[in-house]
C-alpha cells in the first residue's frame, strides 16, 4: 500500500510540475496582482482537481470510453475557454496599465477563474481519465481510495501554494513590472495557442 501511495504521489507531482494552464494562471496572477489573489486561484484549481479525482474514483475512464462525444465536448469547450483567457492576457499586454492594476469584480472571481481553468484543461481530463484511473482499480480498498483522494488534493494545494508564494516575491513582481507587456503577451499566446490546438485536434 505504501508503494501505491508513493507511486501516485510521484506521478502526480510530475504532472503538476509540467508547465500548463494551471501553472501559467497562478504564476501570472501572483506577479501581476497579489499573493492573496493567487491563493484564491490555487483554491479554485485544487477544487477542480478534487472534482477530477472524485470522477476518476467513480469510474471516469469507463464513462469516457462509452461516451466519446462527451470527451469531444469537454475538449472543445475547454479550448474555447483557454482562447478567451489568452485573449484577455493579450489585451492586457497591449494596454499594460489598463488591466493589471484594475480591481477584480469580486473576491471570488479569481477563485472561479482558477476552478474553470483547471476544469477546462483537457490535460487534466486525460490524466485523471487514464493515468490516475490505473492506480484506483477495483482491487484498491475504499479507505485507500479516499487516502489517495486526500493526498492528490493536498499535493496540488501544496505545489501551487509554493508557486504563488515564489512568484509573489518582491523581486519577481519588480521583474514583472519591467516586462509586463512581454510576460502577458507570452502567456496570452500560450493560452490561445493551446486552446486553438485543442479545438483543431477535435
Amino acid at each position: 500500500m505504501l508503494i501505491l501511495f508513493a507511486t501516485v504521489a510521484m506521478v502526480h507531482l510530475i504532472a503538476l510540475m509540467s508547465p500548463g494552464p494551471d501553472f501559467f494562471f497562478i504564476s501570472q496572477t501572483a506577479v501581476s496582482r497579489s499573493r492573496h489573489d493567487a491563493m484564491l486561484g490555487v483554491l479554485g484549481i485544487s477544487l477542480g482537481v478534487a472534482v477530477w479525482a472524485a470522477l476518476a474514483l467513480m469510474g471516469l475512464h469507463l464513462l469516457l470510453s462509452k461516451m466519446q462525444w462527451l470527451h469531444s465536448i469537454i475538449t472543445v469547450g475547454g479550448g474555447l475557454y483557454l482562447c478567451w483567457l489568452g485573449w484577455q492576457l493579450l489585451c492586457s499586454a497591449r494596454h499594460p496599465g489598463a488591466q493589471s492594476g484594475a480591481p477584480l469584480p469580486h473576491q471570488g472571481y479569481t477563485f472561479l477563474r482558477g476552478l474553470f481553468t483547471n476544469l477546462a484543461n483537457p490535460k487534466a481530463l486525460i490524466y485523471f481519465g487514464s493515468v490516475f484511473s490505473l492506480f484506483v482499480g477495483d482491487n484498491v480498498a475504499a479507505s485507500a481510495r479516499w487516502g489517495l483522494f486526500v493526498m492528490i488534493v493536498g499535493e496540488t494545494l501544496f505545489w501551487f501554494t509554493l508557486v504563488a508564494v515564489v512568484f509573489a516575491l518582491p523581486a519577481m513582481r519588480r521583474g514583472y513590472q519591467r516586462m509586463t507587456r512581454w510576460i502577458d503577451g507570452v502567456a496570452g499566446v500560450f493560452f490561445a495557442g493551446f486552446g486553438i490546438s485543442l479545438i483543431i485536434s477535435r
